[in-house]
């Protein structure tokens, strides 16, 4: 700024105000240098004993990267393992073998002669079948605690496959064979585990589904669609489910439906991306941060990477879910979390873009050792939500309601494709306490509404120390089940 006086020119320099914090200064991203010429599409990552990252592809190849998570990206090479397979959406490493789920088989493949290629491919097992429509994906978790992997079948692109176990969730045993687990699946995007071993899969938007979301893969549960109910025959372990109605509403139907198995948490269409995709979740002990435990799940069509705080409630999973890391350079698919702290993300684009503009990525996400602000957890209470977050709160704001905007909304549970937002309400928080480490706050809301999306703004909440705003401001928690203490 310049006053001026006659005769004299007075510059006075005004303080710089810092900028808030970005999700850059806590949890930056690194492309890896991807060779000129290889096409990658990532669809399948896993960490190898020796340190390599092996990486699939989406055309059939799959390459093993050296330095991964070498800071001189010089020092990260490519080197092709394997190739003429059908579409690898799911890596696992176990005992010399490198298991792959091809969208028509789990196979294991190894090199014996130390070349650095494989030179055995092994069928484990091809238990379900394929027509060759576009939309038969298969998708392949790592091992459970008995040894097992569990493939997720997509439907066939007109949800009336003939295709056997179309629709479902299969568990592959040591020794190859297919234990039908879950039916009711539409459209997965990828699958993972909790730190306690319970496998959950992301379902997208479609069908008996309104909005994308992640899924608890409960054995013997029915996941919501049934188009694949036909396979019941082929599955003598497992009880059939009733078919549910069209146009009402999840938890109507699970009420009426034992086996249905609702969302344990939905990503609001759009507001949260378009396309959930991996999971990974986070067992380092502190090395990737202050989210112990908790999930993180790829979104392909937004390019990002969400967060995800779960919670059982009579004897169900439900929670919330954050906004995390956005900015991929391609469409999010695969992630993998490393035990030393390292978040990997394969992105593709092709065949229904992204954000991130580039056709396909290889990238890793490293905690820089600062905290961000933000909800750690998010719990539900008979009469409200019980907030921690991740530093103490200014109370001035934190015990304010001006600092909250709370609504909330469901979807319609139908054979149709998705659904708008539906049956909206807006609870009035009547009160507020803040614990005096002032690291927890309790909202109390005067209806809570069962089978809702309860959407929280948090634009006036503040940090203690910092004054910092909340890095990400709105947390969406999915009621399915409200706690009775």
């Amino acid at each position: 700024m310049r006053f001026v006086v006659p005769g004299l020119f007075l510059f006075v320099a005004l303080p710089v105000l810092a900028a808030d914090p970005t999700e850059d200064d806590y949890y930056p991203i690194t492309t890896l240098p991807i060779p000129k010429g290889l096409v990658l599409e990532v669809g399948g990552l896993c960490l190898m004993p020796d340190g390599k990252l092996a990486v699939s592809t989406r055309r059939g190849d799959i390459y093993l990267v050296d330095n991964p998570k070498a800071d001189d990206l010089s020092q990260i090479h490519f080197t092709k393992f394997a190739g003429g397979l059908h579409e690898v959406l799911g890596l696992a490493y176990r005992d010399g073998w490198l298991y792959a789920t091809q969208r028509g088989e789990l196979s294991r493949l190894k090199d014996s002669d130390g070349d650095g290629r494989a030179d055995i491919v092994e069928t484990v097992c091809d238990d379900w079948e394929i027509s060759g429509d576009y939309h038969e994906y298969a998708f392949g978790s790592d091992f459970d605690k008995e040894g097992n992997i569990w493939v997720v079948l997509c439907l066939t692109g007109s949800f009336t496959s003939n295709c056997k176990f179309r629709g479902w969730c299969l568990r592959i045993t040591k020794d190859g064979k297919a234990i039908p687990t879950c039916s009711g699946i539409r459209s997965p995007g990828g699958i993972g585990m909790n730190h306690l071993g319970d496998v959950f899969y992301t379902d997208n938007q479609g069908p008996w589904n309104g909005t994308c979301a992640l899924k608890w893969l409960k054995p013997g549960s029915f996941q919501g669609h049934p188009a694949g109910n036909k396979w019941y025959s082929q599955a003598p372990n497992m009880k059939q489910p009733e078919t549910p109605n069209s146009n009402s509403r999840i938890m109507t139907e699970a009420d009426r439906i034992p086996e249905l198995m609702p969302p344990a948490v939905m990503f609001p269409y759009d507001k949260m991306g378009k396309s959930a995709s991996g999971i990974a979740c986070d067992t380092t002990g502190g090395k990737f941060g202050v989210f112990k435990n908790q999930l993180f799940v790829g979104d392909q069509s937004h390019s990002t990477v969400m967060r995800v705080f779960l919670e059982k409630i009579k004897d169900r999973y439900q929670g919330a879910c954050f906004m995390f890391r956005q900015g991929f350079a391609s469409g999010t698919l695969p992630l993998l979390m490393t035990p030393d702290g390292y978040l990997f993300a394969g992105g593709t684009n092709r065949g229904w873009g992204s954000r991130g503009n580039k056709p396909f990525a290889l990238e890793r996400v490293k905690w820089t050792g600062k905290v961000p602000f933000e909800v750690l957890e998010m719990r539900a209470k008979p009469d409200g939500f019980e907030l921690v977050f991740t530093k103490p709160v200014a109370t001035a704001t934190a015990s304010d309601p001006k600092s909250y905007l709370l609504k909330t909304y469901t979807y319609i549970y139908r054979s149709q494709y998705g659904s708008p937002e539906v049956d909206h309400t807006n609870p009035n928080i009547t009160k507020i306490t803040v614990s005096q480490d002032q690291r927890t706050v309790r909202l109390y809301i005067d209806k809570l509404q069962r089978g809702h999306v309860h959407e929280l703004h948090l634009n006036g909440v503040r940090s203690q120390k910092e004054n910092l705003p909340l890095l990400h401001r709105i947390a969406y928690y999915t009621l399915n089940y409200i706690p009775e203490e």
